[in-house]
């Protein structure tokens, strides 16, 4: 954007703040149909009020994103590429130093790597830079309303609203992104209900305004999800040339001793180390692409966030920040010869004949690769891995 641009930008964005919402009945009506809900749950008629208070119709940027998250929405490749970037990298390491006392009294008390606190926190706000400023209750209702995460926003409505209770931030201030994710390390309202902790001993469990309590409250999520300090999230490995592509998969898990003994390597030629530690191989852009040897603990990622692509870019994230080095192998074309709507057949087929795909949302990502993988080994196919025309006829036919 060029200096005239920009001035014009600024002499516009006035009356654009300024341009009122158009009030919709419906919505209105709707709202005051979940009184009832916040009524058995606890909370007073004027504190339903002030949470709606000004909130008239249903918010137009939830209704887009709600349907385009992009680590659902896109390879794992590219998420990657804007995810883990040069400043994220530096400005990770900078906070690594900087907080060094913080994060390393989190880690002791919890056992999460700090490294990994760092991760999350750079992918979910940009350290704190980008808390989000929807207002949570418009986000939900909206969600609630055009039935977009319908069962998610109804829960989280309640849990929302118990936080308002609590007088921990008021309603004019309850802000937060489209999905009602809260604070620094954006926990969602149930996940701050059960997991929150005040870190800094004032009193409040403060998301919004104590990184102490946030990345505290993140460990304790991590933590009671089944990190364990002796492993850490998984590798970038090889696999010799006679592996069975059959092994791949989260049903096939094996210690790394054993994974070691079938040939395994880290792909940094370094040593694994966690030689009891349990783990699975995942290929999440194909079998022709970077493969991994991940643990619990990027389940317990995974437990943060439901995507593989999520969980990939936090553990990778935290090893540059620690000093490791870029993925190796490269990432292959996954443009295949099925349309959006085969792509979409493929993983509903594949998911009735009980080869689980992770949805059906016309993405492949590890749980799919798995489940082609899987249906190749009971038809009897070569194990390749890669969807195609082919395979889908196959997978009607079988």
């Amino acid at each position: 954007m060029n200096r005239r641009h920009l001035m014009l930008w600024a002499l516009s964005l006035p009356l654009l703040q300024a341009t009122p919402a158009f009030a919709d009945a419906k919505f209105e009506a709707f709202i005051q149909t979940l009184w009832p809900i916040a009524k058995a749950n606890g909370i007073s008629r004027d504190l339903f009020d002030r949470a709606f208070a000004g909130i008239t119709d249903p918010d137009p940027t939830v209704l887009k994103l709600a349907n385009n998250q992009p680590e659902f929405t896109s390879t794992t490749s590219a998420y990657l590429e804007k995810a883990v970037t040069p400043i994220r990298i530096d400005t990770g390491q900078q906070k690594l130093a900087s907080e060094a006392k913080l994060l390393l009294a989190i880690e002791a008390k919890y056992g999460v790597d700090r490294r990994i606190l760092l991760g999350i926190w750079g992918m979910e706000s940009n350290f704190g830079k980008d808390k989000g400023s929807m207002k949570v209750m418009r986000s939900l209702a909206t969600l609630m309303y055009s039935g977009l995460k319908k069962q998610y926003a109804r829960e989280q409505f309640v849990a929302a609203l118990k936080i308002l209770k609590r007088g921990v931030v008021t309603p004019e201030n309850f802000t937060g992104s489209w999905a009602a994710a809260l604070g620094h390390t954006q926990f969602i309202p149930t996940s701050y209900l059960s997991y929150a902790v005040d870190w800094d001993g004032d009193g409040v469990k403060d998301i919004w305004n104590s990184k102490e309590d946030a990345l505290a409250s993140t460990a304790n999520y991590l933590a009671k999800s089944g990190w364990k300090d002796d492993r850490p999230w998984g590798w970038e490995i090889t696999l010799p040339k006679d592996f069975n592509l059959a092994m791949i998969g989260r049903q096939k898990w094996r210690t790394v001793a054993e994974w070691q003994k079938l040939g395994v390597a880290r792909a940094d030629g370094k040593p694994f180390g966690s030689s009891q530690a349990s783990a699975f191989v995942m290929v999440p852009q194909g079998v022709s692409g970077p493969r991994f040897l991940v643990t619990q603990n990027f389940m317990a990622i995974m437990d943060y966030n439901l995507s593989h692509s999520y969980a990939l870019a936090v553990g990778h994230l935290a090893d540059r920040i620690r000093g490791g080095g870029p993925i190796l192998a490269s990432w292959p074309d996954v443009t295949y010869d099925l349309t959006f709507k085969q792509r979409v057949e493929l993983q509903r087929t594949l998911t009735a004949k009980g080869f689980e795909t992770g949805g059906d949302d016309g993405r492949f990502g590890a749980r799919t690769y798995e489940a082609i993988i899987a249906f190749q080994k009971s038809a009897g196919l070569p194990l390749d891995g890669v969807p195609s025309l082919k395979l889908l006829e196959r997978v009607r036919k079988s």
